[in-house]
């Protein structure tokens, strides 16, 4: 049995977790964190989650229960995962990251943790997600230079980052395939006399508002057609089991950095 700990339990995603876990075979909830100011610590984490009492009570500190879990699933902000991060590779204890708005900076330092622990990484945890990964990456390669290309975004309204951590992923995976620079050539929003769009570049375009679990499409757009590649998920719980798959990947894996798309074998 594989032991899981959640943190930002008192969240939305969290519960979700906390959810899914409870529903999930092989797996159990082994403790599950909270920010010191939360006013859930001390709260049973499952009867937050509203799947009765699971016995474990939400704590602020990660440090101090690294022998109550095998895998941490962490869905937070950069500066909490880095921390997290530096009390697993004292631990030893596995990491799912689905955080997202890291700078080049801290996602050194933490796939520097990949040498002591294993650490799956992946801006979206959705297996739907990832396979559209790969189709973007065949039909920009089929495409190539033929098309303009465009990614667009939408989120709830308390998202912190933009674009999405999923947006730019999709941007790196069309810049790699059709060997452009991202950091040169993506396009964040167009205001004004911007002037006739250039091929080269890659655009994104986002929107925030209301309870939008998340949307993107990539366009292809060409000369007298457009193909557009489109998810939407209407649910977290589809993340939640992407993450809780990830953990039972983990839990059996060496140390060493791992993504969605080496346990979908893509």
């Amino acid at each position: 049995m594989t032991r899981v700990a959640v943190t930002g339990a008192a969240g939305r995603m969290g519960k979700t977790l906390v959810q899914a876990v409870a529903e999930a075979s092989g797996l159990t909830l082994g403790a599950a964190f909270e920010h010191p100011d939360s006013s859930a610590i001390g709260a049973d984490a499952g009867e937050l989650a509203g799947v009765g009492s699971l016995g474990v009570a939400i704590s602020a500190d990660p440090s101090a229960a690294l022998d109550q879990f095998d895998v941490v699933i962490d869905f937070t902000v950069p500066a909490a995962t880095l921390e997290l991060a530096g009390a697993c590779r004292t631990g030893g204890n596995g990491m799912v990251v689905g955080t997202t708005g890291f700078s080049e900076t801290e996602l050194a330092e933490l796939h520097a943790a990949a040498a002591d622990v294993a650490l799956f990484m992946a801006p979206n945890m959705s297996v739907g997600v990832n396979l559209v990964f790969k189709l973007i990456e065949i039909a920009a390669r089929a495409l190539g230079n033929t098309v303009d290309v465009e990614v667009i975004e939408a989120h709830h309204r308390h998202k912190v980052d933009a674009p999405s951590g999923t947006a730019v992923r999709m941007g790196e995976i069309l810049a790699d395939s059709l060997d452009r620079d991202l950091a040169t050539d993506a396009i964040y929003g167009r205001q004004g006399i911007t002037g006739a769009r250039e091929r080269q570049t890659i655009g994104f375009s986002t929107v925030r508002g209301g309870d939008i679990v998340g949307e993107h499409t990539v366009m292809f757009a060409a000369e007298g057609e457009r193909i557009e590649i489109t998810h939407r998920a209407s649910s977290r719980m589809n993340f939640a089991q992407g993450a809780l798959r990830a953990a039972a990947y983990v839990a059996n894996q060496p140390a060493g950095l791992y993504d969605m798309q080496t346990l979908l074998d893509l």
